[in-house]
């Protein structure tokens, strides 16, 4: 067996409701002040104000920094860090999606008394030194995971993003309660259904660090996720499988934290970059065209995913059936749920593709991950397909 390493958050609790406890389960951490990290729509819709009592009966100071924008930039950032350290935080809540979660990563890093690193000295792989404040995390998507990986991706120009990747930025505690997420319309729980789905897949065949625990719950989290699904979205309000997809979402994060994503999260960043498509969405609409390249090298694990994909649906066939049954069934789920199927239908201009295949080609960080190489041709002739 390869020889492999596996890290996570310290904690996860699952439990409907729990988000009730949150004040509570500060204070068991020490905590006397604490900032909420989150975004406009969080707070626009009140789903803090039944939390913040109950800080008060623990006896512990709350402040909440909401200016949390899709796809953050460093501005935002460095706000919330500000914010952090004019209130004296001891402890970081991120509750939110992806982005209020990596943003309250890197305020619990950059905001500890004995920081001296700047937010340009961490991008990379394992840049972060020295210590963070407690951190808690409280997805309120089924989606990209954050609570449970160790990276933080921050938008740095007009089209760029880059990422932070360091274990310090993994949790104390990952809270899902799937209570979080009833609200949530049914195409972001599509589209950030199908992201962690992404994170799954990607995991299960990653290049370099793939290892029989991430590959064990790619699985898991894969079958979970299909088959709460279309539950989540047509029956937004069905308890048990929102709770299933954010378990889903979690360990599918765990699985790509430890074997990182590859050529569909590449190919994806930029079209968040260039034309802010949300981040599911963009993921959604180059995966079955990048699965469809990988094929020639991917055969074998993509059959083998087909059975937690599909479930009873499966029909019996040979590895080349099983792995054409696995997309055709990811390209259906993704009309099913209603999500747009072609770059054009989100008004993607075609004589952009070109610019957008040099920009995945940046990801290299990512592509290496991938199963097969990736060209700037071969990114190109992808855009295309999807287009």
């Amino acid at each position: 067996m390869q020889s492999f390493s596996f890290a996570t958050a310290a904690q996860i609790l699952c439990e409907a409701g729990a988000v009730q406890r949150l004040a509570n389960l500060c204070r068991e951490r020490g905590a006397r002040r604490v900032l909420i990290v989150t975004d406009p729509g969080i707070a626009r819709l009140g789903l803090l104000d039944d939390l913040l009592p109950g800080f008060s009966t623990a006896k512990v100071a709350v402040a909440i920094f909401s200016d949390v924008s899709a796809d953050p930039h460093e501005n935002c950032v460095l706000a919330a860090v500000e914010r952090a350290r004019h209130i004296g935080a001891d402890l970081i809540v991120g509750f939110g999606g992806g982005s209020s979660m990596d943003v309250a990563k890197l305020v619990a890093l950059l905001a500890h008394p004995d920081n001296a690193q700047t937010l340009n000295q961490l991008y990379g792989v394992d840049q972060a030194k020295g210590r963070r404040l407690s951190l808690i995390q409280v997805p309120t998507t089924a989606g990209t995971g954050s609570e449970v990986t160790p990276i933080a991706i921050v938008t740095t120009g007009e089209t760029s993003k880059m990422g932070i990747v360091s274990s310090l930025l993994l949790p104390d505690l990952a809270i899902l309660d799937a209570v979080c997420t009833l609200g949530l319309p049914p195409q972001v729980t599509a589209a950030t259904g199908i992201d962690a789905m992404v994170h799954a897949i990607e995991a299960y065949t990653s290049k370099i660090k793939r290892n029989p625990l991430s590959s064990l719950l790619a699985r898991e989290a894969l079958r979970l996720l299909a088959t709460n699904l279309d539950q989540a979205v047509h029956n937004g309000g069905h308890l048990a499988a929102r709770q299933a997809m954010l378990l889903g979402a979690c360990l599918a994060g765990q699985a790509f934290a430890n074997a990182p994503v590859a050529a569909v999260h590449a190919l994806a960043y930029p079209l968040g970059g260039h034309f802010h498509i949300p981040h599911g969405l963009s993921n959604a609409l180059v995966l079955p065209h990048v699965l469809r390249f990988n094929l020639p090298m991917a055969q074998a694990d993509y059959a083998e995913l087909a059975a937690p994909l599909l479930g009873d649906r499966l029909q019996a066939g040979d590895r080349s059936s099983l792995a054409e049954q696995m997309i055709t069934e990811l390209e259906q789920l993704t009309q099913r749920c209603g999500l747009p199927a072609r770059l054009r239908d989100i008004n993607v201009p075609g004589n952009c593709l070109e610019q957008l295949a040099s920009d995945a080609m940046l990801q290299q960080r990512l592509l290496v991950n991938n199963p097969r190489e990736v060209s700037h041709d071969d990114a190109l002739a992808i855009y295309r397909a999807a287009w």
